[in-house]
């Protein structure tokens, strides 16, 4: 049996939706391998400061990506920002169970219990939880789990739960009718629950 392990990508960026945009168009185009590089690196058109930091956003975000049916890949780079952030959320949860599980578990209870806002040593004390699953949790280093949190933080914020990473203040968001068509038309009921977390208990 073979232990169960968190494989997540939170220190690879936020939701980064420009650039989720450009990579998502490069992957409904079929881009060969040489194109890609041509693109990214040289080309530079995700606009980043050195081609390592270039090819390292492209390859998080392609990754994410790559976890979601390509309707979802055409929505992200010809919808109106509003979707294609949701769609990138959609990515970002498909690739992190820990944040899947920081939405059930830590946002879920602080929507039922009408919290305003969270605090920042809830995703601490989160990990500490997930801790007793994945035991490699405990060798992270403390830098490392900060900017997971920092960066789960952000995202959360760039959806709109979020009102800015600096008050943490809780909001509802509403979820767009495509995105829930896709989702259910992809079987992906988790991530649905998920993202509408803001409404669950509220009424």
């Amino acid at each position: 049996m073979v232990d169960f392990e968190y494989d997540s990508d939170l220190t690879g960026g936020s939701l980064m939706v420009r650039e989720s945009r450009i990579v998502a168009g490069l992957m409904l185009d079929k881009t060969t391998p040489e194109e890609w590089d041509q693109a990214i690196r040289v080309e530079n058109i995700l606009q980043k400061k050195s081609p390592a930091s270039a090819k390292r956003n492209a390859q998080a975000i392609r990754r994410r990506l790559e976890r979601i049916e390509p309707e979802f890949w055409r929505a992200l780079r010809d919808g109106d920002e509003e979707l294609a952030t949701q769609v990138a959320f959609c990515a970002a949860l498909e690739r992190n169970l820990l944040l899947v599980e920081f939405m059930e578990r830590v946002m879920r209870d602080a929507y039922v219990t009408h919290t305003e806002k969270l605090a920042v040593f809830q995703w601490t004390n989160f990990l500490e939880e997930c801790a007793h699953r994945d035991p490699n949790i405990h060798d992270w280093k403390e830098s490392s789990k900060k900017k997971m949190g920092q960066v789960a933080f952000r995202m959360l914020a760039e959806m709109g739960y979020l009102k800015s990473t600096r008050t943490l203040q809780l909001q509802h968001v509403v979820i767009r009718p495509e995105i829930k068509t896709m989702l259910d038309d992809n079987y992906c009921q988790r991530i649905r629950r998920c993202m509408e977390v803001s409404f669950k208990g509220t009424h």
